[in-house]
């Protein structure tokens, strides 16, 4: 008898266990896509990364998709076409505004906020042989890669260009490309607006000379009064022929979820990535950044119930006021 009690005990003590572990997964999708960017880009590198860290830790079948960018990925996570995504403060503040360029008027409140990311740098590249080695240099009508259209880059550059007095040809396409045919001369400048080190440009410094340009002191403060970035500093080691650190400005990343996913499937998701970083930054340096001390970066966004939860487990202070549904 006792025996068959011990037994009978066990048995349904893993069944408890079962069924709270089928209970903890209720709602959770059978795949997800994290939406990133355009091949050649830090984000998606890093977004195909955490996409795959989580599908593999978790078990659910997951993977990173080529978008637009941040613009986009506001609009697919907002919908729910993508569960996560990856987007930039700009951005997200004018899509809950309603003013993202995708569709005007529709305010994007269902994108909240998943985890810090990182800082994404604006940074100028051209060929050494252009003799360009400063933004003053850069000459009226010159052809200038902006990356894909809607992205960061995109929406910001071109207006920090205009604000210091450049006049050009604006042109857009994939990091990738864009490092092709600057390499080919069909391009003269490369404005990256990227996590850093960029793969595009990584690739560039090796198989020619490029020219790294930096903001001058007066330029960087000039941006930083009329567009929402802050001070930062590109390091020298960064990329191998980079030779003094470079003044550059720079615009927060987080990762994104859409709101009405499973608290559950979220905050594990989050632990996966946050719990630990050396994995992340195996995926990618800029990684180095999204670590717990970043969570106050976000100041825009909702968070989601589940990433607010795990934050606030670790030693946040994120109130019902800035979680979805609280």
């Amino acid at each position: 008898m006792m025996i068959k009690s011990i037994l009978g005990t066990a048995l349904a003590v893993a069944a408890s266990v079962t069924i709270a572990g089928a209970q903890d997964r209720a709602g959770w999708p059978e795949s997800f896509t994290v939406g990133t960017a355009s091949q050649g880009g830090t984000f998606f590198v890093y977004g195909s990364g955490w996409a795959n860290l989580v599908a593999e830790q978790l078990g659910v079948s997951g993977g990173g998709e080529v978008t637009g960018g941040p613009m986009q990925n506001m609009a697919l996570v907002h919908t729910g076409e993508a569960a996560f995504g990856m987007t930039t403060m700009g951005p997200a503040a004018e899509s809950l505004g309603g003013t993202n360029p995708i569709a005007p008027g529709l305010k994007m409140d269902k994108a909240c906020a998943m985890f810090p990311m990182y800082q994404t740098p604006f940074a100028i590249t051209a060929l050494t042989g252009s003799g360009i080695k400063s933004i003053s240099d850069i000459p009226e009508g010159a052809r200038i890669g902006f990356g894909p259209a809607g992205s960061t880059s995109d929406t910001y550059f071109p207006a920090m260009l205009e604000t210091l007095g450049v006049k050009f040809d604006r042109r857009n396409g994939g990091w990738s490309d864009l490092g092709s045919q600057l390499q080919d001369g069909l391009l003269d400048v490369v404005a990256f607006a990227v996590g850093v080190p960029t793969p595009a440009v990584s690739q560039l410094e090796v198989q020619t000379q490029v020219n790294f340009i930096e903001f001058s002191a007066e330029e960087q403060a000039k941006v930083m009064a009329t567009f929402p970035v802050a001070n930062f500093t590109i390091p020298a080691s960064t990329y191998s022929t980079l030779e003094k650190d470079m003044t550059s400005v720079s615009m927060w990343n987080f990762a994104i979820a859409n709101c009405d996913l499973a608290e559950t499937f979220v905050y594990e998701a989050t632990n996966v990535v946050m719990s630990d970083n050396a994995r992340m930054v195996g995926i990618h340096k800029a990684a180095k950044a999204t670590v717990f001390e970043n969570w106050d970066k976000n100041g825009v966004m909702m968070w989601h119930p589940g990433a607010a939860r795990w934050f606030n487990e670790n030693g946040a202070t994120i109130p019902a006021s800035q979680i979805y549904g609280g």
